[in-house]
């Protein structure tokens, strides 16, 4: 199993980004999806989840009305359109298919005037 987070970066707050997820070795057509973050200092922290086929989605308080998870089954391939970001949204943010024991090296989102 591999989980390959990108798209992470230096943003100002307000500001957008899109985070990806690309994964191989399991059927991700099949596995609920999630995105987690964890901030220095603190626990990591579920921020948002996407049924297997894309119809259902879940998010961490904080975030609803300005993050959006998505997936990509023919791409095997997971996002996170990232909008009005907030110094607080300041992480590393993983994603991971629910029941697997498989974590990627995770993308570092900072924002920050």
């Amino acid at each position: 199993v591999q989980l390959v987070e990108s798209g992470g970066g230096l943003v100002q707050p307000g500001g957008s980004l899109r985070l990806s997820c690309a994964t191989s070795g399991f059927t991700f057509s099949a596995y609920v999806m999630r995105w987690y973050r964890q901030a220095p200092g603190k626990e990591r922290e579920l921020v948002a989840a996407i049924g297997s086929a894309g119809g259902s989605t879940n998010y961490a308080d904080s975030v609803k009305g300005r993050f959006t998870i998505s997936r990509d089954n023919a791409k095997n391939t997971l996002y996170l359109q990232m909008n009005s970001l907030k110094p607080e949204n300041t992480a590393v943010y993983y994603c991971n298919a629910a029941g697997l024991l498989a974590w990627g090296q995770g993308t570092q989102v900072i924002v920050s005037s």
